[in-house]
């Protein structure tokens, strides 16, 4: 009896690689995402027949972590994908080397590495589609805000021709905010979009119309210009406690001021109004119990606004010329001279006080207060001393100085306090 010729010597067929090889149900599922990018059919749609091509539940986010499309087998799935729990895959969706999203996946079976490649391409290039829109607008409110702050865009014809571009009504006045988030831990990738998409949230929940973008300059924080349109102070009062709510609500365990203008009842005065905002910004910075504040409730800061905005380097030249000595030496030697002068001033040159305040023996408080007259040529016993290190203080927080030896409380203000350099992120 002959054996089969395959039996004899033929060789065997081999087998494929069944990590990697598609089944024909997985490439026909996949045939139905390219439909349904091609078709424009959007992005659940999209994401619908990615779940079927991988045979798991899966979520698709923005860069701020703000869910896109959901495509899940439960509702237990769709919950354990929005809370990131055990068992679910997470996979960065990107664009060259743009991060545009995440996918996050879960289910029962560990789909092949191939197939979960192509599909996170095409999510991730339609996920880019649907940004596009909305980052022309971006970049186009973005463009019109750092315009008005740097006040390179002053002529009523251009500034009323741009905000119409964007859909802005400013016939009534318009209100600026500066928000500004301090990590206080290391962060994660995204993070300062995730800051921006919080304001976003908190001015548009009072004020539909509102605009925010990143401001144009490097600092630690992350800090947000708003364009609040409409001339009513109250709803803009509100406007900058709904940016704080969500800012602590979307990102606890981080620091937050709100710096907040009078209203702009002409377009030409937005400009001014950014910097109100930012004076604003500065002089609550490190406040953790007024966050908040309005330019109106900044009291003999509001005198310095006009040197900020007119000539910035005559207030930097007084800053130094008084108190930046002081900051250097506490940065040198960590040591309190800025807090002890502040605590000083505020308690009317009383030692005592000051000790009281400051926790301190008087004799510390002796000692530091001759080091701060060594250092800057100035004697807190005399009426001038006080009065250049008072204006030095407050040069130092209207320019956003941080103190080193902080947070230090100076008279003249409800803002109260400077955050401390130290630590910052």
């Amino acid at each position: 009896m002959s054996l089969p010729a395959q039996e004899i010597g033929a060789p065997a067929e081999p087998e494929p690689d069944r990590a990697e090889a598609a089944p024909a149900g997985d490439l026909q599922a996949l045939g139905a995402i390219t439909d349904a990018v091609e078709s424009g059919a959007g992005l659940p749609e999209v994401v619908r027949a990615a779940a079927k091509a991988l045979q798991m539940s899966l979520v698709v986010l923005d860069r701020a972590g703000a869910i896109l499309a959901v495509a899940a087998r439960s509702s237990a799935d769709e919950r354990a994908l929005v809370e990131c729990a055990r068992g679910v895959r997470t996979m960065e969706l990107r664009v060259a080397d743009d991060v545009v999203g995440e996918l996050r996946l879960r289910g029962p079976r560990e789909p092949a590495t191939a197939l979960v490649r192509l599909v996170t391409t095409l999510v991730g290039s339609e996920v880019e589609r649907l940004r596009a829109p909305e980052r022309a607008s971006q970049e186009a409110a973005t463009t019109f805000l750092h315009g008005v702050l740097a006040g390179t865009v002053t002529e009523r014809e251009e500034l009323t021709a741009q905000a119409e571009a964007l859909g802005l009504d400013l016939d009534h006045g318009a209100t600026v905010l500066v928000a500004r988030a301090h990590c206080l831990a290391p962060t994660e990738d995204g993070w300062r979009a995730r800051v921006l998409a919080a304001v976003e949230r908190g001015a548009r929940a009072v004020v539909a119309g509102s605009l925010a973008a990143h401001a144009d300059r490097e600092t630690p924080a992350a800090e947000i210009i708003v364009l609040v349109p409409g001339g009513d102070e109250d709803v803009a009062a509100r406007t900058g406690d709904g940016v704080l709510r969500e800012l602590q609500a979307g990102l606890p365990g981080n620091g937050f001021t709100v710096g907040r203008s009078r209203v702009a009842h002409d377009i030409t005065e937005l400009h001014r109004a950014g910097n109100e905002a930012l004076l604003a910004a500065n002089v609550a910075e490190g406040d953790e119990d007024h966050p908040t504040l309005a330019f109106e409730e900044t009291g003999a800061y509001r005198l310095l606004l006009s040197a900020m905005s007119e000539d910035p380097a005559e207030l930097q030249r007084f800053y130094s010329e008084t108190v930046e000595p002081l900051v250097a030496y506490d940065e040198q030697y960590e040591t309190d001279l800025v807090q002890t002068v502040a605590a000083f001033l505020d308690n009317d040159g009383n030692v005592a006080g000051t000790a009281q305040k400051l926790f301190t023996h008087r004799h510390t408080i002796r000692y530091r207060l001759e080091r701060v007259r060594e250092l800057s040529g100035l004697d807190v016993g005399s009426t001038d001393g006080r009065e250049k290190l008072s204006l030095g203080l407050k040069a130092m927080r209207v320019l956003g100085v941080a103190a080193p030896g902080g947070p230090a409380t100076e008279s003249g203000t409800t803002g109260g306090r400077v955050r401390s350099g130290r630590n910052r992120s």
